[in-house]
């Protein structure tokens, strides 16, 4: 809830890192179960944690419509859906999300967290004359 978020930000109770541990360290499975682990939030919810179930479900549902508005701005032109990181290795996860999306395009998935193995091949072609580096 944006107004929530900024009378965070400005209204005098919480410093900038506060706000900034909330957004980025504290939200999510964290902030809702106590864990950043996708595999415990997965064992809680096959011991019959109904909230666990609420929290995994409602990420998979954020996923997936942030998937689906990524794909408008493509016009719909999608080649592949690639879904990759350490959650990629979550079939519960990978279930809840392909049926809002796999009507896009396929759906391929990589799991394993290689995000900082790619960043500094990245870096090494760049640095090396290999490959100019891009200014987002």
């Amino acid at each position: 809830p944006l107004q929530q978020l900024l009378n965070m930000c400005y209204g005098g109770v919480h410093s900038e890192s506060e706000v900034r541990s909330m957004v980025m360290g504290r939200g999510g499975l964290m902030g809702y179960l106590g864990t950043n682990s996708l595999a415990e939030a997965e064992r809680r919810v096959a011991a019959g944690d109904d909230y666990a179930r609420t929290i995994v479900e409602a990420m998979a549902y954020q996923i997936a419509k942030e998937i689906g508005a990524m794909a408008t701005v493509l016009s719909g032109k999608i080649d592949a859906i690639v879904l990759t990181g350490g959650m990629a290795t979550s079939d519960t996860l990978l279930d809840l999300i392909r049926p809002g999306i796999e009507f896009l395009g396929p759906v391929l998935t990589y799991p394993g967290e290689n995000e900082l193995r790619a960043l500094a091949q990245g870096a090494h072609r760049v640095l090396s004359g290999m490959e100019q580096e891009s200014v987002y």
